[in-house]
């Protein structure tokens, strides 16, 4: 085969993959032959980024537990004895075939703030540059669900990373060759899906997906789905393929339809774009008129008072946003300059009305178009 052009790859694989089903021991044949694949991958050119689950399920196994824990801090201090385990594996391994690696342990506040957000890209792009490959997993010891700021599984942050690093390809390696139209682990006449060019594809195949996952693991394929939804908006090719056979990934690399795959969208130009679309947590929905949907999309306006159907949820000025058109369907997302309780006063009402409303000098603008990033 002739050789692909350099690419950058993210690649998460899987608790389900990396561990023994029976007991959550780590599946050494496996991880080494990921190791073996990505050290080749890396030596012709690309560049690599691995997200790595397992940390939970090996620190139960290295502490006995027959199970995940449900208490957060004790499944946060089985996440730091599995963690480093985890990681010497990886190293000795890396260390055999002469690669360089780097553990980078992430949580959503680092990439909510937009300063933290361009350092951590910079770190990523000079560890790339210096040919090292970065393994990357949730910093479980210190992310706190209640706080919503856990990623909720690697599947998200894979998809994050991927559109932080602007990748190629993101492949999510798990414990199913494909998508299916239904779970083939319970029904025999569930027919495979190779390519989706659209999401909405998967609706009008009355797609059904087991959201189970494994008892070590957290994901499920729902997840990988929503992971796909985020990666292919930051224009970012994506494989839902088998784990137990990573050496497959060159025959994607060469054009092989491997697993499923689903078509990236046009990528958001620029940093800030990015890191409004797929970096900050929305903290509401603004619900738009025709009107408004069609200056948006079609004219690249920003959003104005008058467009405004309804507003959703509790939010301040500078918070992140979606815009939603009047079935409820995603078509942007944005950073507004007011809050939630001023835009229920001032919603479907004339820019040069606003200030009289509420009293004090106001943003002619809701949302400005540098501030807005389409997502359909």
């Amino acid at each position: 085969m002739a050789p692909t052009p350099p690419q950058t790859l993210v690649i998460k694989i899987g608790t389900s993959s990396l561990t023994q089903p029976e007991t959550g021991s780590l599946a050494l044949s496996t991880i080494a032959n990921l190791v073996e694949t990505l050290s080749h991958l890396r030596r012709v050119g690309h560049r690599i980024v691995l997200v790595s689950s397992g940390a939970v399920g090996v620190g139960c196994a290295r502490l006995g537990l027959a199970e995940r824990p449900k208490d957060i801090a004790v499944k946060q201090a089985v996440a730091a004895v599995g963690q480093g385990r985890l990681i010497r594996v990886y190293d000795d391994l890396f260390t055999a075939l002469q690669q360089p690696i780097a553990q980078v342990l992430l949580t959503r506040t680092d990439l909510v703030q937009r300063s933290s957000y361009l350092n951590i890209e910079r770190t990523f792009q000079a560890l790339l540059s210096l040919g090292v490959i970065p393994i990357v997993n949730e910093n479980d010891t210190v992310a706190v669900d209640e706080l919503k700021l856990k990623f909720g599984d690697n599947d998200t942050l894979s998809a994050l990373v991927a559109s932080l690093v602007r990748a190629d390809w993101l492949f999510l390696l798990t414990d199913v060759d494909r998508l299916y139209s239904a779970d083939p682990r319970h029904n025999p006449d569930a027919q495979p899906i190779t390519l989706v060019n659209r999401l909405e594809e998967l609706e009008q195949m009355q797609v059904q997906v087991g959201d189970r996952g494994s008892s070590w693991g957290t994901g499920g394929m729902m997840t990988k789905i929503a992971a796909a939804r985020i990666a292919i908006g930051a224009g970012v090719r994506t494989v839902i393929t088998d784990g137990k056979s990573p050496y497959k990934i060159e025959a994607a690399l060469q054009g092989e339809l491997l697993g499923t795959q689903f078509a990236p969208q046009p990528r958001p130009v620029g940093a800030r774009k990015r890191w409004i679309a797929h970096g900050l947590i929305p903290m509401g929905k603004i619900y738009l008129d025709d009107g408004a949907v069609q200056a948006i999309q079609n004219a690249g306006k920003s959003l104005l008072a008058a467009g405004i159907a309804a507003v959703e949820g509790t939010f301040e000025a500078q918070d992140a946003v979606i815009l939603c058109d009047r079935a409820a369907n995603e078509v942007a997302r944005g950073l507004v300059n007011y809050s939630s309780t001023e835009l229920a006063q001032i919603k479907g009402q004339q820019s040069e009305a606003i200030e009289t409303i509420l009293g004090y000098p106001c943003p002619e603008t809701i949302i400005h178009r540098d501030n807005l990033v389409l997502t359909r």
